[in-house]
């Protein structure tokens, strides 16, 4: 299959659309303890069955509908798929929300950092979104900081999946 084409460069990542073969990393990061342990989806993901829908059934269908979800996470080092970065429209909401994942060998190196200003600058200057938000867990004290470094400001805090959340605007 054709991969897509890049939509973000940083000096050590990549990102693009998902395609059908990052299944077996979506699988990877998907099923990983570690990676879901603060997210509200952990254990959606059980087969590769599951991560290829998750491929054609919600990112690939959100590029058509909205224009831009989640993003493939390459490192460039590596040459592979090591999660997610991107924005994601939440209907509930009526704006975007900007989430991450990757696998933790590659965590404590600042490349969600990375990913997720690069990403930031994208929505804003190429797609056009503002008002972009975010949601951590109050326990993930990692993510909670790159929030407050890429700018945005807590504005809330609330249960939600049964997790203490702080709402980042």
């Amino acid at each position: 299959m054709e991969v897509p084409e890049i939509l973000i460069d940083t000096p050590r990542l990549q990102m693009r659309h998902f395609c059908i073969d990052d299944v077996d990393a979506v699988f990877a990061f998907s099923t990983n303890p570690e990676v879901c342990r603060y997210t509200g989806d952990a254990g959606t993901v059980k087969t590769r069955q599951d991560a290829m829908k998750l491929i054609t059934d919600l990112w690939q269908e959100e590029y058509q509908r909205y224009g831009y979800a989640r993003y493939a996470l390459i490192h460039k080092g590596d040459n592979k798929v090591i999660g997610f970065c991107g924005v994601k429209y939440l209907d509930d909401e009526q704006r975007p929300d900007i989430g991450y994942r990757m696998l933790p060998q590659y965590w404590g190196q600042g490349l969600a950092y990375e990913a997720a200003q690069a990403t930031m600058d994208y929505a804003r200057n190429e797609l056009g979104l503002t008002n972009i938000m975010a949601e951590a867990v109050v326990e993930n004290i990692a993510s909670n900081k790159i929030l407050l470094k890429l700018g945005l400001t807590l504005v809330d805090n609330y249960q939600r999946y049964g997790f203490n959340v702080n709402r980042y605007e």
